[in-house]
């Protein structure tokens, strides 16, 4: 048997000798599956929680890297043995076997998932075989030279055999990947979705076979051509980056308010009248949703585009691999040679609607990890949009669907899209753990003379703040809460698209009653053009914006204070405040608990998993994110954490709320930037803790109900907490109360380096007026209070 110790079980095989790989399907509990192989290797067992997988998936799924071919045959002969009945119960593998479904070697079945080859037949039904169909073919990595060489030549041969040509290459070590963008004949990916062993998927150099990245598109509609007021054109350095399409600079709305830097020279290509998505999110960062009529924000923003206009499309460009184009623009932003040393935010309001999120993090989401870490930047990231139709089985037809009254229709609708769970995942890459994942609340800001002209469609929760239906949901990597939030992504409709038997619905897509007004492209001429948006891209467009906000807000009141951090400091200080508002509406998170169970109320923990499914920390309110109120005081801390140690905050507690039997609470969110190692034990290797306060019981105080599962927390980077009380609290002169910042055992490979980190913590007692100016006169200057 292998020697104990020797073994590695991991949940992400990135990076991982293909060779000496041992692909385990677990039934039944993974705990249990955990705990039987850590007792037989001897092993500092992953958490199980880097393993879980989520209802609805298949099976989870561990990696097991064994130390040679001996090891290995030796394990697969124990298999066999106890598949045929005739291996002794009492034998240390025994006991694991008994919890697998199956155990193999990684071989084609892995290289190519079932949902990757519905989308392969979908791409070559009806095409001729000398049709050209573009792939990505992410090789086996290796960081040796010449063994990389030799993977993409094997590859790359086989490729021209076939009649393929070989359009892109991109090797980046910073995140283990290794791939090739090559056009094949229709005929040979025919066999390459029918799994022959004679196809590409046979190549042991082949680690992964996918259809080439796509971009999801945006709705516009409903042009409005009213005269625009630009407000005066800033000065100030950008501290936020939007990759997305071009967009149309010189708009009577944005010109003077863009920095656009075509590093891939898609600007002269992509015409006017099609550049629709970059525009519209350029809009909604300067201006928000232009029926609030906001101000503009203080600064200009940097536009890369990554997007361009194929003939037929905006997308992403055909002849280059997405996490190149990544790559290379965002080390344009902050490499040794950084063109925009001031940007501290990213804006990407895209992703790639041919890789849904299934628990193996994509090369998109790990570059988007090891560049936060990297370089100090917070990434917002869309978690995507799921538009195609769906059947709502609780009515019988469109007559019943429309009469019935607001929450039965919330609640079939709601139904509906929990059984179709699957299908709605994340796309890519929007499990980044670094970055910040927004979905889209159903939430607009249409008067209510247009929201009258709604006509034929219906609002699936007329009465409640939700994800809208075409919203992607959770969980996230390691079972890890996204969304982070949602933002408002329009007041969704739904279109009756099949009535009688098994009626069904689709996202109605935008129209001036439910959408956000944005600058779009001219129409007859008329340059001063806004239409109507929706979706995960508009809500994470508002989001980035509400972030820039945040950051003016801390450097109108601190100065070079806040301004003068280390720009990690000052990228998860504001990842913490841009959750710390999130709050699950009362009434949405008990519509999803007594719809979606379990009923029995022990099982408290699953109602919650299904409660963040759909609302993550829950809707953040923008203005309420910047705000500040006599009744409450915000504080924030940031610090760098080093191995194994912990930090301590102190709260000032004001007399004020002393002896008042009024609601109070005190909540607190931390956020943390972690190195990652992809295809080791742990992907997250970093794992921060926030214990609970002293003093709770004389603050009257006890951990509120409405807010995610303790354990549920400790499963990302953000980390945000909850207590509240109606009874007095005793408070004595000069109290206090400590927060401990706690950096946990790293998981897998320690590591030396300090980890960066930001905490926001608010006191309140609502209609109490004093609390913010006590608290004020008890800070010391080191201390902070927004």
């Amino acid at each position: 048997m292998a020697r104990p110790g020797a073994l590695e079980l991991t949940a992400d095989p990135t990076a991982l000798a293909p060779e000496r790989l041992l692909v385990f399907e677990v039934r039944g509990s993974i705990q249990e599956f955990a705990k039987a192989v850590n007792e037989i290797a001897g092993l500092d067992f992953i958490d199980e929680e880097e393993l879980e997988g989520d209802e609805g998936d298949k099976a989870p799924v561990a990696y097991l890297l064994v130390p040679d071919a001996q090891a290995m045959e030796q394990i697969l002969s124990s298999w066999k043995r106890w598949s045929a009945g005739r291996l002794d119960a009492s034998k240390p593998w025994a006991k694991v076997f008994d919890l697998l479904r199956d155990l193999r070697t990684w071989g084609p079945d892995d290289r190519l998932s079932e949902e990757e080859q519905t989308f392969l037949e979908e791409e070559i039904e009806g095409r001729p075989d000398n049709d050209l169909i573009l792939l990505e073919v992410e090789l086996v990595f290796s960081d040796k030279p010449e063994r990389a060489i030799s993977y993409e030549a094997a590859v790359s041969d086989s490729i021209l055999t076939y009649g393929g040509r070989i359009a892109h290459r991109a090797y980046v070590e910073d995140i283990a990947y290794h791939a090739l963008l090559v056009s094949l004949p229709a005929v040979a990916v025919r066999s390459i979705v029918e799994r022959s062993p004679e196809s590409i998927l046979g190549l042991n150099a082949v680690w992964h076979i996918r259809p080439q990245s796509l971009a999801p598109s945006i709705d516009i509609a409903d042009p409005v051509t009213e005269p625009l007021r630009p407000g005066p054109v800033p000065e100030k350095p950008p501290i936020l980056a939007l990759l997305d399409g071009v967009p149309i600079a010189r708009h009577p709305l944005l010109a003077d308010r863009l920095e656009v830097l075509d590093l891939f020279e898609l600007e002269p290509d992509t015409p006017v009248a099609n550049r629709v998505h970059g525009t519209a999110m350029a809009s909604l960062i300067v201006h928000g949703d232009r029926n609030r009529l906001e101000a503009p924000l203080p600064r200009r923003i940097l536009a890369l585009p990554v997007m361009g206009w194929d003939g037929r499309d905006e997308g992403l460009p055909k002849d280059r691999l997405i996490i190149d184009v990544m790559y290379r623009a965002l080390y344009a932003l902050h490499g040794p040679e950084s063109i925009a040393p001031s940007v501290l935010i990213v804006n990407m309001s895209l992703g790639n609607r041919k890789r849904p999120f299934h628990g193996q993090m994509s090369p998109w989401g790990r570059l988007l990890d090891r560049l936060a870490w990297r370089f100090g930047v917070l990434f917002l990231v869309s978690a995507g949009n799921a538009t195609d139709a769906f059947t709502v089985p609780a009515f019988a037809g469109s007559m019943e669907f429309e009469g019935a009254d607001g929450t039965a229709r919330a609640r079939g609708v709601l139904s509906a899209l929990n059984d179709k769970i699957a299908e709605r995942r994340l796309i890519s890459p929007a499990e980044t753990l670094n970055g910040l994942t927004v979905g889209a609340a159903n939430v607009d800001a249409v008067p209510a003379h247009e929201r009258r002209t709604v006509g034929i469609n219906v609002e699936p929760y007329p009465e409640h703040r939700m994800s809208n239906p075409s919203s992607r949901v959770g969980p996230g990597f390691a079972r890890s809460i996204k969304p982070d939030f949602l933002m408002p992504g329009s007041r969704e409709h739904l279109r009756i698209r099949a009535s009688g038997g098994n009626m069904s619905v689709a996202p109605a897509g935008v129209a001036r009653a439910f959408g956000l007004k944005v600058a779009a492209p001219p129409v007859d001429g008329n340059e001063a053009t806004e239409r109507y948006t929706n979706g995960t891209s508009a809500a994470t467009a508002l989001g980035s914006r509400t972030c820039h906000r945040i950051h003016d807000a801390l450097e109108d009141a601190y100065g070079e204070s806040f301004t003068a951090l280390p720009r990690h400091r000052r990228a998860v200080l504001l990842k913490a405040l841009m959750v710390h508002p999130a709050r699950w509406p009362e009434s949405s998170a008990l519509l999803i608990r007594e719809t979606l169970g379990p009923s029995d109320p022990k099982q408290h923990v699953r109602q919650k998993d299904n409660v963040r499914r759909f609302l993550g920390y829950g809707v953040l309110d923008p203005d309420d994110a910047v705000a500040c109120a006599a009744d409450r005081a915000t504080f924030w801390a940031v610090g760098m954490l080093p191995s194994e140690q912990s930090a301590v905050v102190e709260i000032p507690i004001p007399t004020c709320i002393g002896g008042q039997a009024r609601p109070h609470g005190l909540w607190a969110t931390l956020a943390w930037f972690t190195p990652v190692q992809p295809g080791r034990r742990s992907y997250r290797s970093v794992r921060l803790n926030l214990l609970d306060p002293d003093h709770l019981a004389t603050l009257a105080m006890k951990p509120a109900p409405a807010q995610p599962d303790h354990n549920q927390v400790r499963r990302g980077t953000v980390l945000s907490r909850r207590w509240e009380g109606n009874r007095a609290p005793a408070v004595t002169e000069n109290m206090t109360v400590r927060l401990v910042v706690q950096r946990e055992l790293d998981q897998g490979t320690p590591i030396d380096d300090p980890v960066p980190y930001g905490l926001a913590v608010t006191l309140s007692m609502p209609g109490v007026n004093e609390v913010y100016n006590q608290v004020r006169q008890r800070l010391t200057p080191r201390q902070r209070i927004r």
